[in-house]
Protein backbone atom coordinates (compact mmCIF):
# COMPACT_ATOMS: atom_id res chain seq x y z
CA UNK A 1 0.00 0.00 0.00
CA UNK A 2 1.22 3.69 -0.63
CA UNK A 3 0.28 6.73 0.58
CA UNK A 4 -3.63 7.47 0.21
CA UNK A 5 -6.00 10.34 1.46
CA UNK A 6 -9.07 10.67 2.12
CA UNK A 7 -11.37 13.32 3.03
CA UNK A 8 -10.71 17.06 1.76
CA UNK A 9 -7.35 17.01 -0.20
CA UNK A 10 -6.77 20.82 0.19
CA UNK A 11 -6.81 20.27 3.74
CA UNK A 12 -3.26 17.94 3.49
CA UNK A 13 -2.14 21.00 1.24
CA UNK A 14 -2.65 23.87 2.98
CA UNK A 15 0.22 25.36 4.93
CA UNK A 16 -0.43 26.03 8.77
CA UNK A 17 1.34 29.06 8.88
CA UNK A 18 2.84 29.61 12.53
CA UNK A 19 0.98 26.88 14.61
CA UNK A 20 1.14 25.81 18.23
CA UNK A 21 3.16 22.32 18.32
CA UNK A 22 2.52 19.73 21.05
CA UNK A 23 4.13 16.17 21.28
CA UNK A 24 2.77 13.70 23.30
CA UNK A 25 5.25 10.75 24.77
CA UNK A 26 4.49 7.54 25.24
CA UNK A 27 6.62 7.05 28.96
CA UNK A 28 6.28 5.91 32.32
CA UNK A 29 3.62 7.71 32.40
CA UNK A 30 1.53 6.02 29.63
CA UNK A 31 -0.94 7.89 27.14
CA UNK A 32 -4.41 7.61 28.48
CA UNK A 33 -7.67 9.16 28.17
CA UNK A 34 -6.91 11.63 30.80
CA UNK A 35 -4.42 13.10 28.86
CA UNK A 36 -6.75 13.48 26.05
CA UNK A 37 -8.77 15.89 27.61
CA UNK A 38 -6.40 17.71 29.45
CA UNK A 39 -4.32 18.44 25.90
CA UNK A 40 -7.61 18.86 23.78
CA UNK A 41 -8.70 21.42 26.75
CA UNK A 42 -4.87 23.45 26.88
CA UNK A 43 -5.34 23.80 23.20
CA UNK A 44 -9.06 25.09 23.52
CA UNK A 45 -7.87 27.52 26.13
CA UNK A 46 -4.90 28.98 23.87
CA UNK A 47 -6.84 29.70 21.09
CA UNK A 48 -10.17 30.72 22.80
CA UNK A 49 -8.01 33.02 24.30
CA UNK A 50 -7.78 36.15 21.77
CA UNK A 51 -11.88 35.90 21.61
CA UNK A 52 -12.05 37.07 25.88
CA UNK A 53 -13.49 40.22 25.09
CA UNK A 54 -16.86 38.42 24.00
CA UNK A 55 -17.24 35.91 26.68
CA UNK A 56 -20.38 34.56 25.00
CA UNK A 57 -17.74 33.80 21.51
CA UNK A 58 -15.32 33.00 23.71
CA UNK A 59 -16.99 30.06 25.85
CA UNK A 60 -18.70 28.94 22.08
CA UNK A 61 -14.98 28.62 20.19
CA UNK A 62 -13.57 26.88 23.29
CA UNK A 63 -16.08 24.46 23.25
CA UNK A 64 -16.04 23.29 19.77
CA UNK A 65 -12.11 23.50 19.60
CA UNK A 66 -11.90 21.80 22.75
CA UNK A 67 -14.39 18.56 21.61
CA UNK A 68 -12.70 18.50 17.63
CA UNK A 69 -9.23 18.28 19.62
CA UNK A 70 -10.22 15.66 22.02
CA UNK A 71 -12.22 13.95 19.50
CA UNK A 72 -9.14 13.49 17.13
CA UNK A 73 -6.45 13.14 20.21
CA UNK A 74 -8.52 10.23 21.65
CA UNK A 75 -8.49 8.57 18.16
CA UNK A 76 -4.64 9.01 18.00
CA UNK A 77 -4.49 7.43 21.53
CA UNK A 78 -7.08 4.72 20.78
CA UNK A 79 -6.00 3.32 17.93
CA UNK A 80 -1.92 4.26 17.88
CA UNK A 81 1.05 1.79 18.42
CA UNK A 82 3.92 2.50 20.56
CA UNK A 83 4.75 5.68 19.87
CA UNK A 84 4.13 9.59 20.20
CA UNK A 85 1.22 11.57 19.10
CA UNK A 86 2.17 15.21 17.25
CA UNK A 87 -0.34 17.71 17.51
CA UNK A 88 -0.17 21.22 15.40
CA UNK A 89 -2.91 23.70 15.98
CA UNK A 90 -3.63 27.05 14.50
CA UNK A 91 -5.87 30.02 13.57
CA UNK A 92 -5.84 30.69 9.96
CA UNK A 93 -8.21 33.92 8.80
CA UNK A 94 -11.77 32.02 10.12
CA UNK A 95 -10.50 28.92 10.62
CA UNK A 96 -8.98 27.16 13.23
CA UNK A 97 -6.52 23.89 11.87
CA UNK A 98 -5.09 20.89 13.57
CA UNK A 99 -3.28 17.84 12.45
CA UNK A 100 -2.12 15.25 14.60
CA UNK A 101 0.75 12.36 13.86
CA UNK A 102 0.65 8.89 14.56
CA UNK A 103 1.24 5.36 13.93
CA UNK A 104 -1.45 2.67 13.52
CA UNK A 105 -0.82 -0.88 13.00
CA UNK A 106 -2.07 -1.97 9.29
CA UNK A 107 -4.58 -3.99 10.31
CA UNK A 108 -6.20 -1.08 12.11
CA UNK A 109 -5.24 1.41 9.19
CA UNK A 110 -7.18 -1.41 6.66
CA UNK A 111 -10.33 -1.28 9.09
CA UNK A 112 -10.05 2.80 9.37
CA UNK A 113 -9.88 2.94 5.92
CA UNK A 114 -13.02 1.21 5.32
CA UNK A 115 -14.63 2.94 8.10
CA UNK A 116 -13.74 6.36 6.12
CA UNK A 117 -14.98 5.16 2.65
CA UNK A 118 -17.98 4.74 3.86
CA UNK A 119 -18.73 7.89 6.31
CA UNK A 120 -16.97 9.98 3.58
CA UNK A 121 -19.18 9.14 0.45
CA UNK A 122 -22.73 10.39 1.53
CA UNK A 123 -24.20 13.22 3.49
CA UNK A 124 -22.63 13.75 7.56
CA UNK A 125 -26.20 14.62 8.56
CA UNK A 126 -27.70 11.66 6.79
CA UNK A 127 -25.21 9.07 7.64
CA UNK A 128 -24.79 10.44 11.32
CA UNK A 129 -29.12 9.37 11.86
CA UNK A 130 -28.75 6.33 9.99
CA UNK A 131 -25.51 5.72 12.18
CA UNK A 132 -27.19 6.91 15.83
CA UNK A 133 -30.22 4.15 14.82
CA UNK A 134 -27.63 1.67 14.01
CA UNK A 135 -25.90 1.72 16.69
CA UNK A 136 -29.23 1.84 19.01
CA UNK A 137 -30.52 -1.27 17.92
CA UNK A 138 -27.29 -3.17 18.44
CA UNK A 139 -26.27 -4.33 21.75
CA UNK A 140 -22.68 -4.23 21.71
CA UNK A 141 -20.24 -1.50 20.62
CA UNK A 142 -18.52 -1.03 16.74
CA UNK A 143 -16.22 1.11 15.43
CA UNK A 144 -19.28 3.50 14.13
CA UNK A 145 -17.65 7.10 13.16
CA UNK A 146 -20.10 8.66 15.37
CA UNK A 147 -17.59 11.00 16.50
CA UNK A 148 -16.32 12.29 13.29
CA UNK A 149 -19.72 12.14 11.99
CA UNK A 150 -20.41 14.53 14.49
CA UNK A 151 -18.35 16.62 13.74
CA UNK A 152 -18.91 17.32 10.27
CA UNK A 153 -22.65 17.53 10.68
CA UNK A 154 -23.07 19.16 13.72
CA UNK A 155 -19.67 21.28 13.84
CA UNK A 156 -19.06 21.80 10.26
CA UNK A 157 -15.52 20.74 10.52
CA UNK A 158 -13.37 19.47 7.09
CA UNK A 159 -11.32 16.07 7.96
CA UNK A 160 -9.02 14.55 5.85
CA UNK A 161 -7.14 11.65 6.92
CA UNK A 162 -3.55 10.44 4.82
CA UNK A 163 -1.96 7.14 4.97
CA UNK A 164 1.62 6.14 4.61
CA UNK A 165 2.07 2.60 5.18
CA UNK A 166 5.73 2.94 3.29
CA UNK A 167 7.55 2.09 6.30
CA UNK A 168 9.78 -1.09 7.18
CA UNK A 169 8.45 -1.15 10.30
CA UNK A 170 4.97 -2.65 9.21
CA UNK A 171 3.14 0.53 10.43
CA UNK A 172 1.09 2.79 9.23
CA UNK A 173 2.26 6.67 9.99
CA UNK A 174 -1.15 8.35 10.35
CA UNK A 175 -2.31 11.97 9.89
CA UNK A 176 -5.43 13.83 10.82
CA UNK A 177 -6.31 16.98 9.48
CA UNK A 178 -9.17 18.93 10.64
CA UNK A 179 -10.50 22.31 10.00
CA UNK A 180 -13.25 24.32 11.88
CA UNK A 181 -14.92 27.68 11.12
CA UNK A 182 -14.06 30.16 13.98
CA UNK A 183 -15.72 33.74 14.09
CA UNK A 184 -13.32 36.20 12.74
CA UNK A 185 -11.14 38.24 15.87
CA UNK A 186 -12.59 41.62 15.23
CA UNK A 187 -16.13 40.24 15.83
CA UNK A 188 -14.79 38.07 19.51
Amino acid sequence: MAVVVFGLADLVTSSAGSATFLRLLDGPLDLSWSHCSMTSDFIAEITALRYRRSRQVYHQVRHDIGYVANELIENAVKFRVSGEIDISASIDGERFRMKVSNFIDNENATRFQHLLAHITADDPAELLIRQIEKNAALTFGTESGLGLLTLMSDYDAELAWVFDANRPSGRTHLETYASLPVPSVQNG
